[in-house]
């Protein structure tokens, strides 16, 4: 029987219908879909898909079991390699990873390997809440206690491992809310709290601890947590401290980076208005710019707050977006108005403070920059203004200082990451990290990799200095 070239396409929201909410756009596969989908799968005996994985699921022997409808083998296998995987199959880049070098791109379209994590991992968070109980045995702690610092991906990787080896492993948070950027970072629409809430209470019952309102580097210090009986520390604190393009106006009323932005549409429920009256502005002209996943998260939560005219300014162009592509083709879907080698020069303000416009000129693309992609150009004389009444600054953050501050021997890179080698190991023996706060802002399931590496490297420590 001759193989389906195309995937199975995933419903959705319509664009008309979601802007109006904050629900989830993307609504999943059932399981005649799931099935249908994984049929196309050659199970290829070279498992490219695997190596193209950052945390290397056995993607080719989930789908096998998923083909014969044996469904908990197959969360069973992806949980063996991923902790999170209701979140990875929502907002993991699989089509820059495992989908990329899927055998299947050569025929046609590669499989849709995330959608069918994501059906698994749904289907296995609904049997665990029916039955209250998680899929496997809370693991018995040896006594031996490990720190995790930060309830991010990479955090939430590392401790899910370490508790599954058997450590009695304490997660702090500076936040009131766990997730990290999984809850503050990302909107509703893309990956809904209740989500991350369900895989967090799955760590608890593995037998992880978590506490709140506890800024490492603040309320403890690296130094503290070993005084109180750690025997190894990972710190996944992530990079929350936002970048600015250093150009007049940024301190204008109404001028947010993308970070606080989200956070209190996030973290302090302004998705929710008017239920919750959150004190976040909301423009009726907003103008974004970045052209990454998080620009993209900014200028459709701008609309769904209420604004008649979001645009999102990009100074290269549509091809060198970091952001993924369906992101990008949901933004435009929504009315997002994309302008293109454009770049802001400065925020105009009113007499009381307030912005008002922002001054932008047109850029030309030129010889490609250290990252590989060309370097945007300003066209003299192509200025003009766009009159606005906010602006979201979506250009990439940089670690928090506080713990490089505050602990004394942590070698830190120039512009503020943790240094770490391959397995997290940094300059003070026992102290680990990865993620975001040691590679600057990146994805998820990057982060993700780098927790479950860390974990076998902080489990090698442990048991030789046992």
């Amino acid at each position: 029987m001759a193989v389906e070239k195309k995937a199975i396409p995933m419903r959705e929201q319509s664009a008309q219908e979601r802007i109006k909410n904050f629900n989830e756009v993307p609504l999943g596969y059932n399981e005649n879909e799931a099935l249908q989908e994984a049929a196309r799968c050659m199970q290829c005996p070279k498992k490219p898909c695997v190596e193209g994985c950052p945390v290397h699921i056995d993607i080719p022997a989930f789908i096998k079991a998923l083909k014969e409808k044996n469904f908990q083998k197959a969360i069973d296998i992806v949980h063996d390699s991923d902790s999170l995987p209701c979140i990875t199959g929502r907002v993991c880049p699989q089509e820059e990873q495992c989908q990329a070098v899927c055998v299947m791109k050569k025929l046609g379209e590669p499989i849709s390997i995330g959608r069918l994590e994501r059906f698994l991992a749904d289907r296995d968070l609904d049997r665990r809440i029916k039955n209250n109980a998680g899929s496997r045995p809370s693991s018995a702690a040896r006594g031996l206690k490990v720190a995790v610092v930060g309830s991010g991906p990479a955090g939430l990787t590392c401790a899910a491992e370490l508790a599954k080896k058997g450590y009695d492993v304490t997660v702090f948070e500076g936040y009131h809310k766990l997730g990290g950027v999984l809850v503050y970072g990302i909107p509703e629409f893309r990956l809904p709290k209740a989500i991350v809430a369900a895989e967090i209470d799955l760590l608890q019952e593995l037998g992880v601890r978590f506490v709140t309102n506890a800024l490492i580097g603040r309320a403890l210090t690296i130094e503290d947590l070993f005084k109180e009986g750690f025997k190894a520390i990972f710190v996944g604190s992530g990079a929350g401290l936002p970048n600015f393009m250093g150009i007049p106006g940024e301190n204008l009323i109404g001028v947010y980076s993308a970070n606080e932005f989200l956070t209190r549409v996030n973290l302090m429920k302004a998705y929710t208005f008017p239920e919750v009256d959150t004190p976040v502005k909301r423009g009726k002209f907003v103008a974004v710019v970045g052209g990454g996943n998080v620009a993209m998260d900014s200028a459709r939560t701008a609309l769904r707050l209420g604004a008649e005219k979001v645009y999102l300014i990009y100074r290269r162009s549509e091809k060198e977006m970091p952001a993924r592509e369906e992101e990008i083709i949901r933004a435009r879907e929504e009315g997002i108005d994309f302008r293109l080698l454009t770049n802001p020069l400065r925020y105009i303000g009113d007499e009381k403070g307030f912005i008002k416009q922002v001054e932008c000129i047109k850029m030309e693309l030129g010889e490609p920059d250290a990252s590989g992609r060309r370097s945007p150009v300003p066209l003299k004389g192509s200025e003009f203004i766009l009159d606005i009444d906010e602006a979201i600054v979506a250009i990439g953050n940089t670690p928090n200082p506080i713990i490089a501050r505050t602990t004394a021997g942590l070698k830190i890179k120039r512009k503020g990451e943790i240094e770490a080698d391959d397995d997290g190991k940094t300059s003070l023996p026992g102290v680990f990290a990865g993620g975001d706060a040691v590679t600057g802002a990146a994805t998820v399931i990057t982060a993700m990799g780098a927790g479950r590496k860390a974990a076998a490297a902080i489990d090698a420590y442990v048991k030789q200095k046992a």
